[in-house]
């Protein structure tokens, strides 16, 4: 059977062009079926395969879309170093169950003379949006350009990129987007990093260093629940942990409310505790949400709600 000039490999099949992709969707949505969709930058790990099963239970289909995004990169970061291995992907996205991977070109989202972009008042002047000025403006224009294209009836986000979840929540209610945004709590390695495309960029020296982060977490989680509720004093122990390593760098070290994400100065009811540390010349984030007086949580709740499991399991 044809599919619109997919190429096939097995079960799985691949799209390249916008006019192939909206083809197949416009054909599945007139089936009555359902969409459920991943956008990611490709080099997928155990996180993007959680991120794809959740899909297949919220969708007929299943998308996944593969697309190193140039206007999310500032001139320095590390766009040409980001990780690419596409047979690689294709192999475990048929694992996970995939019905579609499309793969645009940058000619093809961005065609010359391209200069319409989404930008975002107050969500993105906080964490990663004041160390990376325009990131969330190509987040928000890829996202909207590939909501247009699959034109899905729920997306899946980690939520390893609380902001970035959040900015996509956003922008999905203000223009009016028929879409369900699905956030999944992070996957971690057995030893607590989160799991990140970057981490294969991690010599076994970084490797030791990057665990500060889910350790800084952890402590602060133990600190809340011990009574410590200052975000002064949770912040100066986690900056502490992580400037131990001499390869770290901290971007930021954030306790925030989780909606807003404007800064806290007392804990009194949930709250965001998020990290940006360069490890090496690695940049990595991870985040919590931290809960005082709320003891009785079992592992499953807490790794719902926070993405912070406290086993040290995948999953």
């Amino acid at each position: 059977m044809a599919w619109f000039g997919a190429r096939r490999r097995g079960i799985i099949q691949t799209i390249r062009t916008i006019t192939e992709m909206k083809a197949w969707s416009d054909r599945i949505r007139q089936a009555q079926e359902t969409i459920a969709f991943v956008p990611t930058m490709g080099y997928f790990h155990a996180g993007h395969l959680a991120l794809m099963r959740e899909a297949r239970r919220r969708g007929n289909r299943v998308v996944v879309s593969v697309f190193v995004n140039p206007t999310q990169f500032g001139p320095k970061e590390d766009f040409n170093a980001y990780p690419r291995d596409i047979d690689r992907d294709l192999a475990m996205a048929e694992s996970a169950g995939v019905d579609i991977v499309f793969t645009p070109s940058a000619a093809d989202m961005y065609p010359a003379g391209a200069d319409t972009f989404i930008r975002q008042e107050r969500l993105p002047v906080h964490l990663c949006g004041l160390s990376r000025p325009g990131h969330f403006t190509g987040v928000l224009t890829v996202v909207a350009k590939l909501f247009n294209i699959v034109n899905p009836h729920a997306a899946v986000f980690g939520q390893k990129d609380w902001q970035q979840l959040a900015i996509i929540r956003k922008m999905t209610t203000d223009l009016n987007f028929d879409v369900d945004i699905i956030g999944h709590p992070t996957v971690r390695e057995p030893d607590g990093l989160a799991m990140s495309s970057r981490n294969a960029r991690l010599d076994p020296n970084l490797r030791e260093a990057a665990l500060c982060l889910y350790r800084s977490l952890a402590a602060a989680e133990g600190q809340i629940r011990n009574g410590v509720t200052d975000v002064a004093a949770l912040i100066r122990a986690a900056e502490k942990q992580i400037t131990a390593y001499p390869q770290n760098r901290i971007d930021y070290v954030r306790i925030c409310d989780p909606d807003t994400l404007d800064d806290i100065n007392t804990i009194t009811g949930p709250a965001l505790m998020a990290l940006a540390v360069g490890v090496g010349d690695v940049r990595l984030i991870d985040n919590t949400l931290l809960r005082p007086g709320d003891q009785s949580l079992d592992t499953r709740d807490c790794r719902n709600m926070t993405g912070l499991p406290k086993t040290q399991s995948k999953e």
